[in-house]
């Protein structure tokens, strides 16, 4: 399953499930589906009937480790036992996952997908929440007459994933608010794309039909066009339709875009996130480009969103002539270990801004971003040649932020890896970050403003560096989404938590729920975005717009 995949092949499926659905058919899947129980967070788990017992695993008797439970004898394995319950008994090669309700492979040890196993516990799901169900086990849909063209789906009257004992609340969940199944070991995929198709400007270049698959050339062709299958996600997930949706066509098009992260196995988030944006950038950006201060700006839709630009300050300690470089960056990644905790007055400060207390020996954003903006002195091997003194000589590199982009991508470095020690590590430590983010100490304006005792300089025609400026006044962002990490390194698992109308909803793979605002500060993030409060303010109002906009075509959807 580890294999690489071929560049232009859809994935070869997993041949111990194909051995299992030749010799038993889905009679398994079916016999499994009275231990399902729908939880209130809309959650499907295998839970026996008696509600006291406790699944525990066979060989160990723990019950706090991830479980999994033979499709052919039931038995119950938690993670440590789970090959050894396989080796032992010939042909127990699938189980399912206690906790998750995912098919999981014990001999190719990863997860393997099954559209006929989804449909066996989506429509357990659906029978929970008061949903009609023919005998045969398929569901009565009522399909949306969107006005743009959907592929076949599953559309349901009501919204998913929350408490049927109160109507309120469910109703309440905003429009776009979907889960999406994981193919097998995708949830690196799936929390990014949640975050993607909740930031404004994304959300409503693709809504609005700025590209739009029925209209697209290279689709027209016949040809591999990843901003169409974004466009077919987008339709999807602001569709009305609350069932978990598959983005099996993006994946497979990244794929082929990727061919050397094209695996079953469990990918980086972040790196997922940069290689979506350069295919992004690859299909939509050489039509789209414009002259900016003297040199060529790309305009498609990841540059416009993303785009910022970097100062970089190098110094020569001797004479103290600066040679300065700018080179744009889609994202920034800071260091987490040397983020230290916040003085008593920035923490008398957090609580006068309604922020929660500091403790001071806890890393925190703004330490992080002191860290990143900070004068680091160059090593003697890495003296650079003065112009000024005429030689190679010892000095100082300051990084600082020269333009702000609209949407801040902050990613934080949680794994590490030695080459030297050969060793890989993830670190656990918390980051205290504000939902409210003030940008402007890492400006370049600031930055070379205190290194000048807090004077006004203008440098090769750049204007004034002062703190009151206009690039001051787009340095307020409000955080919209954050990608987690949670486990080890080798098998650690992304959930998303998204920002809508002030409320935070935890974005799990299949599984949304509504979380209060302290679960969101303890979880361990490993990408926080941020969006300027102007573009937050004016996508509200966008999507109030959109909202009525599109009242006939979801009747049943409230947003």
């Amino acid at each position: 399953m580890s294999a690489r995949i071929c560049f232009l092949k859809n994935p070869d499926p997993c041949n111990h499930l194909s051995d299992y659905k030749l010799r038993y058919g889905t009679d398994g899947y079916k016999s499994f589906q009275n231990l399902f129980r729908c939880f209130n967070d809309g959650r499907i788990k295998i839970k026996p009937r008696e509600i006291e017992i406790i699944p525990r695993c066979s060989y160990c008797s723990v019950d706090h480790r991830r479980l999994y439970t033979c499709l052919i004898c039931r038995s119950i394995s938690c993670s440590s036992h789970i090959l050894l319950h396989t080796q032992s008994n010939k042909g127990h090669d699938i189980a399912i996952d206690v906790e998750r309700s995912e098919l999981y492979c014990c001999s190719c040890i990863d997860q393997v997908y099954d559209p006929e196993f989804d449909e066996v516990v989506v429509s357990k799901q659906l029978v929970a929440l008061g949903a009609s169900v023919k005998p045969g086990g398929d569901v009565v849909a009522v399909r949306s007459n969107k006005k743009r063209r959907l592929d076949s789906q599953l559309i349901i009257g009501s919204n998913f994933l929350v408490s049927p004992r109160d109507r309120r609340e469910k109703w309440s969940f905003p429009l776009g608010l979907r889960g999406l199944n994981n193919l097998g070991s995708t949830c690196f995929m799936n929390a990014v794309l949640q975050a993607l198709v909740h930031a404004p400007p994304l959300r409503n270049f693709w809504l609005s039909g700025q590209h739009n698959r029925d209209l697209c050339s290279r689709r027209l062709d016949g040809s591999l066009c990843l901003p169409c299958d974004l466009d077919t996600i987008f339709s999807a997930m602001f569709s009305g339709d609350r069932t978990p949706y598959s983005p099996a066509h993006l994946l497979h098009s990244w794929w082929k875009h990727s061919s050397n992260l094209a695996t079953y196995e469990q990918q980086d988030s972040h790196e997922f996130f940069i290689s979506l944006l350069n295919c992004i950038h690859e299909n939509e950006g050489e039509s789209k480009k414009c002259l900016y201060k003297d040199h060529e700006e790309c305009q498609c839709i990841t540059h416009r969103a993303f785009s910022g630009l970097l100062r970089s300050d190098v110094t020569c300690t001797t004479c103290g002539s600066t040679s300065t470089t700018y080179d744009p960056f889609m994202d920034i990644s800071l260091t987490l270990d040397s983020a230290k905790g916040s003085s008593p007055a920035d923490c008398r400060k957090n609580r006068k801004s309604g922020e929660p207390s500091v403790k001071p020996s806890m890393p925190t954003l703004s330490g992080c971003l002191d860290f990143f903006t900070r004068s680091e002195k160059l090593g003697p091997d890495q003296k650079l040649n003065c112009q000024s003194c005429g030689e190679k000589r010892e000095s100082s590199k300051q990084m600082s932020i020269r333009r702000l982009p609209l949407l801040l991508c902050l990613h934080v470095k949680r794994f590490e890896h030695s080459l030297t020690r050969r060793t890989s590590r993830k670190i656990d430590s918390y980051l205290q970050y504000p939902f409210r983010l003030n940008m402007s100490p890492y400006l370049s304006s600031s930055i070379i403003g205190k290194r000048f005792g807090n004077r006004i300089f203008a440098f090769d025609g750049e204007g004034e560096y002062d703190s009151s400026s206009s690039s001051a006044s787009s340095a307020e962002f409000e955080i919209f989404a954050v990608v987690t990490h949670s486990g080890k390194l080798a098998s650690g698992h992304y959930v998303t938590y998204l920002r809508l109308k002030g409320l935070w909803y935890r974005c799990d793979d299949a599984w949304i729920n509504e979380v209060e605002e302290e679960v969101v500060r303890a979880c361990e993030c490993y990408m926080l975005f941020y969006a300027q409060e102007k573009v937050i303010q004016k996508a509200h109002k966008e999507l109030s717009y959109q909202v009525i906009a599109m009242a006939d075509a979801f009747p049943f959807a409230d947003c």
